[in-house]
């Protein structure tokens, strides 16, 4: 009868990358044993199986076709007076004095279901809360996105899978969606941006809860931090939510303590143990560190939604109560303001000709064109005021 080897370890293959962290790889068909003593017998360990990514291709899918949608419905000829790329027909796009973006306009926005915070509160669409996140500004926006979506969300579902990233990715933009709902009450917004910022929280959270399984973990988190820095200080250029991205990115630091934490290896080791090998000691699945900020956070997490949506229905304007909070979504400079108010216009029909005032900025234009839908006037004014 054999008996069970000296050596027994677990075979865990380390593939350095992003950042200099080690992202530990299943083996996917172990060796035979050896029938030699003291031979080491490799084992599979699926706690650290590579995924085959997925969903966020997926969602990469999913954000294009409801752009084309929303430009479909925008159908730029009927609507406006010029459009750029007119040779794209019902697909072309509003003038980029409306949207310098390469994109639709606000009304086709908000009728895909754009982030409206009257219609969230006064009409219960609280739906918009969800569907703005699908929703992108212009080509340069989608673009954008979809590359760091790419770039950041890949990796992820390859080490933690297609359901923990997607709950992580939705929770995300949704977290996103309410701090902007609460900050940012007179525009409509759109974009993927908190949940790309819950990926980058998450990817932190991460590496702080694992923090005993990494190489060059230093490097690794200063690395994470810059990046993460860099992009919440582009959000305070104007006609950016920062907000969002703030709220994805905190949403998302939580979700990652809950969501993405690994076991150890030491635990690993004993669980994939042959039958008959005894350890000298036992090592628990998870330190002590790592259950208090699962605990932790996952407080925090509901607590933090529950007020959150408290306040939005009950309609508070966050920044009744924060004299300075703005200052986290734009910063104004002598380049540019940080005027939010929505964009209105007052006009005159003289025969055959229209002026319009803008209410913002006091310009006023006279265009001679006959029949002015109501829809044609309002891009004539978004191009007036910008």
């Amino acid at each position: 009868m054999a008996t069970a080897p000296d050596n027994i370890q677990v075979r865990v293959h380390s593939r350095r990358g992003g950042g200099n962290m080690i992202h530990p790889v299943s083996v996917e068909s172990p060796p035979p044993s050896d029938p030699r003593p003291n031979a080491v017998v490799y084992r599979e360990v699926k706690h650290f199986k590579k995924w085959v990514p997925w969903l966020i291709p997926f969602f990469v899918v999913a954000n294009t076709v409801m752009f084309i949608v929303t430009m479909y419905v925008n159908n730029c000829p009927k609507n406006s007076i010029s459009c750029v790329a007119g040779f794209l027909g019902r697909l072309s796009f509003q003038p980029f004095k409306e949207n310098p973006l390469l994109g639709p306009s606000s009304t086709a926005l908000e009728k895909m279901g754009a982030l409206d915070v009257g219609k969230v509160v006064h009409q219960h669409e609280g739906w918009r809360l969800i569907t703005c996140m699908w929703l992108h500004g212009g080509v340069f926006h989608l673009l954008a996105n979809m590359l760091s979506l790419l770039v950041i969300g890949i990796r992820l579902e390859q080490e933690f899978g297609f359901v923990r990233i997607g709950l992580l990715y939705l929770i995300s933009g949704f977290g996103g969606s309410l701090l902007s709902a609460l900050f940012i009450q007179s525009n409509i917004s759109v974009g993927a941006s908190g949940a790309l910022f819950g990926l980058l929280g998450g990817m932190l959270s991460e590496l702080i809860t694992n923090w005993t399984i990494y190489a060059n973990k230093v490097a690794a988190l200063v690395t994470l931090v810059v990046i993460i820095a860099i992009n919440l200080a582009v959000g305070i250029l104007p006609h950016v939510d920062n907000f969002a991205h703030i709220g994805g990115f905190l949403s998302g630091f939580l979700l990652g303590f809950v969501f993405l934490i690994r076991p150890q290896f030491g635990w690993v080791s004993q669980r994939y143990n042959p039958a008959g090998h005894s350890s000298t000691s036992a090592s628990p699945k998870f330190k002590t560190y790592q259950c208090v900020l699962w605990l932790l956070s996952l407080i925090l997490l509901i607590v933090g939604f529950t007020v959150g949506l408290v306040l939005l229905l009950r309609g508070e304007d966050l920044n009744d109560h924060c004299s300075w909070c703005h200052y986290l979504s734009c910063v104004p400079t002598s380049r540019w303001s940080c005027n939010t108010q929505p964009i209105s216009c007052q006009a005159e029909q003289t025969g055959s000709q229209y002026t319009l005032t803008c209410s913002n900025s006091g310009k006023s234009r006279t265009y001679s064109i006959l029949n002015l839908t109501a829809r044609q006037i309002q891009g004539l004014c978004a191009q007036l005021c910008r």
